[in-house]
């Protein structure tokens, strides 16, 4: 049995070639998944810094995932950072590449002094509804500029 390549995090600019075609067959999964009323796509500008930051994994050369955070100064509470567009190719599941990208992310977030994560996801994606639950994320209300919708859950963790 050979052993199994290490999966590679770096920065990565959400506007690159590479970063785009990830990008793309994420918001074609979306789109088949979800109206495109309850899609919630943020711009690659939103994710740069100062007020974001977006990394990929690489597997190889090869780019398998991706994600990014965003930067809320304040909700009328606390301020806080939202997860956004967290994504794993098939062929890198099972190997904690989404678990190693969210780690990353919330590293990212509490460097910066923010202690309150938050996201949304859709209800038919099981495996990241799980993946939250088991990453201590709770169940809280729609935040931000997001509407209550059905198809949506919304998540926030104390870091």
């Amino acid at each position: 049995m050979s052993a199994q390549r290490p999966l590679r995090l770096a920065p990565l600019d959400p506007s690159s070639t590479e970063a785009q075609a990830l990008i793309a067959q994420s918001e074609a999964l979306m789109n088949a998944l979800y109206p495109s009323e309850s899609n919630h796509f943020e711009p690659a500008d939103g994710l740069r810094p100062p007020n974001g930051a977006f990394w990929g994994l690489w597997l190889g050369e090869t780019l398998v995932g991706c994600g990014g955070v965003k930067h809320h100064a304040s909700d009328g509470e606390l301020a806080y950072g939202e997860i956004k567009r967290v994504f794993v190719l098939d062929s890198a599941r099972g190997r904690g590449a989404a678990k190693q990208l969210m780690s990353r992310l919330e590293a990212e977030l509490m460097a910066r002094g923010v202690h309150l994560a938050r996201l949304e996801t859709g209800i038919h994606q099981p495996e990241a509804l799980g993946l939250y639950r088991r990453l201590g994320y709770v169940e809280c209300r729609s935040f931000g500029g997001y509407a209550l919708d059905p198809l949506s859950v919304f998540f926030e963790k104390r870091l």
